[in-house]
């Protein structure tokens, strides 16, 4: 009976253990041979992976959101003047991806979506605008039924000559919708109303960040009480606190690599699940990523910076185990998969890396 017992115990284990994930890649197409999205099959113990699947014929699918129910995914088409954003059914355990619909973006350029269960929200980059689309019974995107274009400049007459959207996130509450305008050095929020049509996004207030530096991402850490903005053109991380009435910046550190004063690009921010580490990206001449340490007082400082080990790191993602950080290299075509000490946040390599064109947006979600 014990021997019975122990092994119905351990079976019951294995049941409910998960080692397999799916992981999605979404890729720009007209740089190399690329399908658009991948779906991988990845062992979070192994680090084995197999492609499951992919679609055929898709533009510039650079980033993408699943929606909650696991069935629906949402890409922007990043295509100048003619983009789009597709809709696609999706089987998490075949991992195939079925074309459900597409809609004109309503800006140029799309370079961040996200979801909730009514909405699909898009940021355009070179159209400097914020696109809302509702969702069909079948997760197909209707029409847009909103769009708020931004409008200003700043002082690098290069890249901030207009407003360039760079990111729309939701607050954690999910009552403000955050968006990074790199442009114009602001980061808007917006009151926002799941069903309110015309005005589901309202304008509540803006904050600067310094002139010249560009917000690209932000992310809010796991308590919700501060967030941390990741500037691209002055490779900088901005930390606010936002437990006062009006977001109040209370540190600002650099990202530049000890050995690269050059040309510095910062793109991506996240934090690892248990809140404790702040990873952050950046491209150029550096190709880094930076580790930081959190505190309860929102402060970071940096415990680690290394070669991500290719050209052109941009989004990264931290495995559902939290053990491994994956980070997508768009120029050398390929993921570069980093083994994380969870009690240091170090990263060392694994040797491991994933060959794939131009990957952009990296995401895991459950296999069924």
């Amino acid at each position: 009976m014990r021997i019975t017992g122990l092994l119905l115990l351990l079976f019951s284990m294995t049941a409910f253990s998960q080692d397999n994930y799916n992981l999605i890649v979404g890729t720009y197409t007209n740089i190399c041979e690329s399908k658009g999205l991948y779906v991988y099959d990845f062992n979070v113990n192994t680090l084995s992976f197999k492609e499951k699947n992919s679609t055929e014929g898709v533009v510039n699918p650079s980033y993408f959101t699943v929606n909650k129910s696991n069935n629906v995914i949402y890409s922007v088409n990043e295509d100048g003047t003619k983009s789009d954003v597709t809709s696609f059914k999706y089987n998490p355990a075949t991992g195939k991806l079925q074309y459900l619909n597409k809609k004109d973006s309503e800006g140029a350029d799309p370079c961040y979506i996200i979801n909730d269960d009514k909405n699909v929200i898009v940021a355009n980059y070179s159209g400097g605008s914020i696109a809302v689309f509702g969702k069909k019974n079948d997760g197909a995107l209707t029409d847009a039924k909103q769009v708020i274009r931004h409008t200003g400049s700043s002082i690098n007459k290069d890249r901030q000559e207009k407003a360039h959207v760079h990111m729309v996130y939701f607050s954690p509450d999910k009552k403000y919708i955050f968006s990074n305008d790199l442009g114009e050095d602001k980061i808007y929020i917006y009151s926002y109303n799941p069903e309110g049509g015309a005005n589901t996004l309202t304008f509540k207030e803006s904050i600067y960040v310094k002139p010249g530096s560009g917000p690209r991402h932000l992310v809010f850490n796991p308590n919700g009480i501060f967030f941390y903005v990741i500037n691209e053109l002055s490779a900088t991380v901005s930390v606010f606190s936002y437990s006062y009435e009006k977001p109040q910046l209370i540190q600002e550190l650099s990202l530049y690599a000890k050995d690269c004063t050059d040309f510095n690009s910062a793109a991506h921010i996240s934090f690892s699940k248990d809140g404790k580490y702040l990873y952050a990206t950046n491209r150029g001449d550096a190709n880094t990523i930076t580790v930081f340490k959190a505190h309860s007082n929102g402060m970071i400082n940096q415990v680690q910076q290394i070669t991500t080990g290719g050209e052109g790191p941009r989004n990264f993602a931290i495995d559902p185990s939290d053990n491994y950080l994956l980070v997508a290299h768009q120029y050398t075509h390929n993921i570069i998969i980093f083994k994380r000490d969870k009690t240091t946040g170090m990263l060392t390599e694994t040797g491991k890396k994933i060959d794939v064109c131009s990957p952009v947006c990296l995401k895991f979600t459950a296999n069924k």
